[in-house]
């Protein structure tokens, strides 16, 4: 097999309502950018994945409003309707097919235009889940409570991952919330399901984000710089709440450790330089902590108040700002993805991390982490 190569990436500005853009304009804008930036037209693409939702765009199969916009009439097109961490890998599969040369990987999504709690109703179970009104916000009120009672996890603790990815979203220029905050801020916004208070949650944001995948005989016909899989794992946890283990994330924990196999990473804390993580609430992001490896089981509370996810810490976690800065939901695993891209092409600006060679991204699909995929980058190499 040939190796996968990330050659060029595009972002939006994220922002809680793109009122003046309709979803094809969107999209335009960052494929005209990944294009213009690479200096390509679409006749050197051979392939495009798109990500997005239906209920999010309104409409039954929503990437046929968008072909003009990313250039796929005439090409082989396909939509993953789910998180764009995972369309990325359906793009890597097509070059890995070597049939192939060049993949677009696109991921859009407008919050704004639909009510999110309503849509995240509706993957509830319609006879039994659904008519209770659990949606995404009430279904991470009860893991963050049942981890925290199980584990003894702090609001202090928690806290903590919102004051990082906050004050680490002032330097990036995508981010939609660029303010910082303050323990206090937190701790006293309002409550909104137990004990997730208002600022233990993102916001919703309006987005999209663009990146073309090469073989590796071609990829420095586009950059200097090419970023490579090295490690996938992806695992689907049960459906139904009640049928999990909801104070771990079992499905992220065997996600990870396959990406590390095929990888090579025996020891993630010394081999990885730097993780984007999918912290859906301040909570999850403790939680991931312990699936990903970072630290035992229980110990997100400390491994947060050690400072070793900082900037400066021996593995930074979201540089970027995270989720909790920025969630054009469906778009949210690609972008875990182009953040890692750009660290370790060395053009992440004001975020960026010295050195960074191996990266680590994150993606997730359903209600509190049901769905989970694990990707792991090198820029000197990969599979």
């Amino acid at each position: 097999m040939d190796k996968v190569a990330i050659v060029g990436i595009a972002q939006t500005k994220y922002e809680a309502d793109k009122i003046d853009q309709t979803y094809s304009e969107l999209v335009f804008e960052v494929v005209k950018k990944l294009m213009d930036d690479l200096g390509i037209t679409k006749e050197d693409i051979g392939s495009v994945i798109t990500s997005s939702n239906d209920f999010n765009d309104g409409r039954t199969i929503a990437d046929m409003a968008i072909q003009d916009a990313v250039g796929s009439i005439g090409k082989s097109e396909s939509r993953v309707s789910g998180d764009g961490a995972f369309a990325y890998i359906y793009g890597a599969m097509r070059i890995l097919s070597e049939y192939y040369d060049t993949v677009m990987v696109v991921s859009h999504c407008k919050c704004s235009e639909g009510d999110q709690y309503l849509i995240n109703n509706s993957i509830f179970d319609p006879f039994y889940q659904r008519a209770l009104g659990l949606d995404q916000i009430s279904a991470a009120g009860l893991m963050a409570n049942m981890y925290a009672n199980k584990y003894g996890i702090t609001e202090d603790q928690a806290a903590k991952v919102v004051i990082k990815n906050r004050k680490n979203a002032l330097n990036n220029p995508y981010a939609h919330l660029q303010e910082a905050v303050a323990i206090e801020d937190i701790l006293f916004s309002p409550m909104i399901a137990y004990p997730l208070k208002e600022l233990d949650l993102p916001p919703l944001s309006d987005g999209a984000v663009a990146m073309l995948l090469t073989k590796e005989d071609i990829s420095k016909k586009f950059t200097d710089s090419p970023v490579w899989l090295m490690g996938y794992g992806s695992c689907t946890d049960a459906y139904y709440l009640g049928h999990r283990t909801m104070t771990d994330l079992i499905g992220l924990e065997h996600a990870a450790k396959e990406a590390y196999k095929m990888a090579g990473i025996i020891d993630p804390i010394r081999e990885i330089d730097v993780a984007e993580v999918y912290d859906l609430f301040s909570y999850h992001e403790l939680m991931s902590y312990e699936a990903l490896g970072f630290c035992g089981k229980g110990e997100g509370g400390n491994f947060i108040e050690s400072g070793e996810t900082e900037m400066t810490g021996n593995i930074p976690v979201n540089p970027s700002g995270g989720v909790l800065s920025s969630n054009p939901t469906m778009a949210n695993g690609l972008i875990r993805v182009a953040e890692i891209a750009l660290q370790l092409m060395g053009k992440a600006d004001k975020r960026q991390i010295p050195n960074a060679k191996v990266g680590l991204a994150n993606g997730m699909n359903g209600i509190c982490s049901q769905g989970n995929c694990v990707l792991i980058f090198g820029n000197d190499g990969g599979v």
